[in-house]
């Protein structure tokens, strides 16, 4: 996998996320995508996604204004946050992204569930690093995969979670693998129109 030159996948911490747990996704996007990361703060909060009936924060709004905050040699961004998400028709969610669009978030609220840190505290950013590839795996058009060890399936509890791994599987690297040529192709039209 290869990167057009000044393309990358931006990391967004929104709140009081430590840099313990930005660091091992910013090591783990290049080597799930091909693309450099770096990390910049585009939401001062998401206060404005905040339901008071449900004390969770809906995280669709969320992406349209992370989507749009996004900088221009962004390929993708992904918001990492610490506070609880919800999507309506879910009691709660890890992380919810545009499938093939720019966006996509991470809560790491309840991927702490039944851990008593720092005993655990490789176990709690394992559970990160997987779901944050997950999430960015919608945003390159991948879908849920049935196959309960690779990274793209969807998880009910924090249990499948740690029962799959960290990596896609044959099918879904493919798929990813396709999606990647596609994009690059597209990144380098791009550049040959910006630069005749």
């Amino acid at each position: 996998m290869s990167s057009s030159e000044g393309q990358s996948i931006i990391l967004s911490p929104v709140g009081k996320v430590q840099r313990e747990i930005l660091d091992p996704i910013l090591r783990a996007i290049p080597q799930a995508f091909g693309f450099c990361a770096r990390t910049i703060a585009l939401l001062d909060g998401v206060d404005f996604a905040f339901d008071r009936t449900r004390v969770q924060y809906h995280s669709t709004p969320i992406l349209k204004k992370l989507a749009m905050a996004a900088p221009p040699q962004a390929l993708k961004v992904i918001a990492v946050t610490e506070v609880d998400l919800f999507i309506p028709i879910l009691t709660y969610v890890y992380g919810e992204a545009q499938l093939g669009g720019k966006a996509c978030i991470l809560s790491t609220h309840r991927l702490r569930d039944a851990l008593s840190p720092p005993k655990n505290q490789n176990i709690y950013l394992e559970r990160v690093v997987k779901e944050a590839i997950h999430e960015l795996g919608h945003t390159f058009n991948l879908r849920h995969c049935q196959d309960p060890v690779c990274i793209m399936h969807y998880c009910h509890s924090i249990k499948d979670v740690d029962r799959k791994n960290d990596q896609f599987c044959r099918y879904c690297k493919v798929l990813l693998q396709d999606e990647l040529n596609r994009l690059e192709a597209g990144l380098q039209s791009q550049s040959q129109l910006d630069h005749p």
